[in-house]
């Protein structure tokens, strides 16, 4: 059963959504003082789903846009957590309609024929 888009996530949740370690997570939350997860007994860490568009702006920012931990922090404080949650929208994730493979494979064999025809 999947959990809800607004459900809390565990830091392996989050790793494996992010493709990245849990240390990273825990790394990049020292260093980054806008990433704050709830913690409970144990100190275990909950992300609420806007700690997570932060975490997926940060990870743009280092990652795609190759800034340095230091580059992206001041990103943060020019520009803000809104700004850097932005960055990676999950409402911008396309997922793509499903392909015919029938149909591409009928076509492709039309275009054999007809190339071997002209042959």
């Amino acid at each position: 059963m999947q959990k809800s888009a607004q459900a809390f996530r565990t830091i392996s949740e989050v790793a494996d959504e992010l493709d990245v370690p849990a240390h990273v997570l825990r790394f990049w939350e020292s260093r980054f003082t806008q990433i704050s997860p709830l913690k409970r007994g144990g100190g275990r860490r909950y992300y609420r789903p806007s700690d997570i568009d932060l975490l997926r702006g940060i990870q743009h920012l280092l990652y795609e846009d190759g800034l340095t931990i230091k580059g992206a922090q001041k990103i943060l404080k020019d520009r803000g957590i809104k700004h850097v949650s932005a960055i990676v929208s999950t409402a911008a994730v396309v997922i793509p309609e499903p392909v015919d493979l029938g149909a591409i494979v009928a076509r492709l064999k039309q275009m054999r024929a007809s190339i071997e025809a002209s042959l």
